[in-house]
């Protein structure tokens, strides 16, 4: 069977993915090593039998639900290529307005940041690579994504990363930070998308946060306090319908200059507060 035969897969997928062909372009560039220019400069090219028995094993898998970025181990973000695993939360495009915020807070000189619940690491990863004068540090509850953090930071070359094992702002080794940021999870406990799509595999501790979703959040807002410098800010993504009720949540803690801001859907995905001098 040749590669445009396989690709033709990409049609049994149309009811369950957004993007079924290019699920299919990822898996059989997974098993062939082979970027996706390739598979359309060599639509002709005969799969071996074993090439074709794991393809066909890996498009099963994903019609039955199975995230891609599971299937084959990895998930661009930012410019960064990064592992994942079912220890963690898949890195998200909309998590990209996070890192622009928190690149946009602080200039390129020396500061402290840290990343709660770093997950794959990707947050901290993004922020090093753009500055490498920044002292990055990540926290996760979880000891198998934290080494996955470090691998991910040894393999993309950023060695000047630390992560910690521990909740949150008690996993912190210090309390001098100039920025704090945080995916943490914000899914209400009920919340039916919890069944549907990528969430079904995802680990649960990720993405549910209470009766409200709000829970994770409303203790790194407070604990957020007790380590950021003066002026120092909090940055939080969390739900689509959610914005008002985090901006709330900062002002009960008295943080100023608070400001939610819309993903590229135009829904509000990111709020940011400032602790008082």
């Amino acid at each position: 069977m040749q590669v445009r035969d396989i690709l033709q897969r990409a049609r049994e997928l149309t009811s369950l993915s957004s993007t079924p062909a290019l699920d299919v372009e990822l898996l059989l560039c997974h098993v062939l090593n082979k970027p996706r220019s390739w598979l359309f400069t060599w639509p002709e090219y005969e799969l071996t039998a074993d090439q074709l028995a794991t393809v066909n094993q890996l498009i099963d898998q994903r019609l039955t639900g199975h995230p891609v970025a599971y299937l084959i181990g990895t998930r661009d973000f930012w410019n960064l290529t990064l592992n994942v695993s079912p220890d963690t939360l898949i890195p998200r495009p909309d998590t990209e307005l996070l890192v622009e915020q928190a690149l946009a807070r602080l200039d390129p000189s020396p500061h402290k940041v840290a990343d709660l619940g770093t997950g794959t690491g990707a947050i901290a990863l993004a922020l090093a690579a753009e500055r490498p004068n920044w002292q990055v540090i990540g926290t996760d509850r979880i000891e198998a994504a934290v080494q996955l953090a470090r691998h991910n930071a040894d393999m993309n070359g950023l060695r000047h990363v630390q992560f910690y094992t521990g909740t949150w702002c008690d996993a912190l080794p210090d309390k001098d930070y100039d920025l704090i940021v945080s995916n943490p999870p914000y899914i209400r406990a009920d919340d039916p998308h919890l069944h549907q799509g990528d969430a079904r595999f995802e680990p649960s501790s990720a993405l549910t946060s209470g009766i409200d979703g709000l829970d994770d959040i409303r203790i790194i807002a407070k604990q957020a306090l007790q380590h950021l410098n003066p002026r120092g800010w909090l940055i939080l993504e969390h739900g689509y319908d959610q914005g008002n009720d985090v901006r709330n949540i900062l002002k009960q803690q008295h943080y100023t200059d608070i400001e939610t801001l819309r993903d590229l859907a135009g829904h509000e995905r990111i709020t940011r507060g400032r602790r008082l001098d």
